[in-house]
């Protein structure tokens, strides 16, 4: 089984891409920076799951609210008010779902610093969907997943505090990954990349996450919403601990 992991950015130089080979009794990493959605369309076919970390699509809620404004339709303040209104057009399903669970906000593809980076996606799941030769379900029922590494890490009881930030902090959680997971084989050079970049380390957790969806192993879509996560995007969202994904 081969899963690849996806840290997009709003442009291709931010983009890393981390494929994982689990075939062998220990799972051999290849981790590139500024990856070009080409090349991640061509890894879609080869790969069991392709873990991509960006929202999939818009909250049902918001899209029809800007069309309705596009059309000059006034906001009917008696019931479109109020912190409760905007929330619900800030926030996916998914979204609602991954806070309770985790207890905490995912940021909002609506309104806060996803959106550029969505609408890369939104072009990026077309060349998927080209290589596949099938739309991508956005509810992760097919190849490509959404996932969401920072979350899975706390799932995962690690402490995810300044890892964005700070590359010693980061290899203190690597080291601290590597501990739990003896079996990812991260050569030296690879080793380094994922300690000074967050983008690389986060395409690995991505790849792991992937490797969890790809066993059954993450929250499913609840009855009754798979045909808005199919518009939306889901988050997948391990089960049970990172020890579970060894090949």
């Amino acid at each position: 089984m081969l899963t690849a992991g996806v840290d997009l950015a709003a442009e291709s130089t931010g983009t890393a891409l981390a494929v994982l080979d689990w075939s062998g009794a220990e799972v051999n990493a290849q981790v590139h920076l500024g990856t070009s959605d080409a090349e991640i369309a061509a890894t879609a076919p080869k790969v069991a799951t392709l873990g991509i970390d960006c929202a999939f699509g818009w909250p049902d809620d918001f899209v029809a609210f800007i069309t309705r404004h596009a059309r000059g339709d006034r906001v009917d303040s008696t019931v479109d008010a109020g912190m409760a209104w905007r929330r619900r057009l800030a926030y996916r399903a998914t979204d609602r779902a991954t806070r309770d669970i985790t207890g905490r906000w995912p940021l909002s593809v609506a309104t806060d610093r996803l959106g550029l980076t969505a609408m890369h996606c939104a072009v990026l799941l077309d060349a998927v969907s080209d290589a596949l030769g099938a739309p991508v379900d956005r509810s992760g029922a097919g190849t490509a997943v959404e996932v969401y590494p920072s979350a899975t890490l706390r799932g995962w009881q690690f402490d995810t505090r300044g890892y964005k930030n700070d590359a010693d902090v980061r290899r203190t959680l690597v080291a601290r990954l590597l501990e739990r997971a003896p079996w990812l084989a991260l050569d030296e050079e690879t080793l380094a990349l994922v300690v000074a970049s967050d983008d690389a380390f986060d395409a690995v957790v991505a790849a792991l996450a992937a490797r969890a969806h790809a066993l059954g192993l993450s929250h499913p879509v609840p009855h009754g919403y798979h045909e808005q996560a199919r518009r939306e995007g889901w988050i997948a969202l391990p089960v049970g601990p990172l020890e579970d994904l060894a090949p």
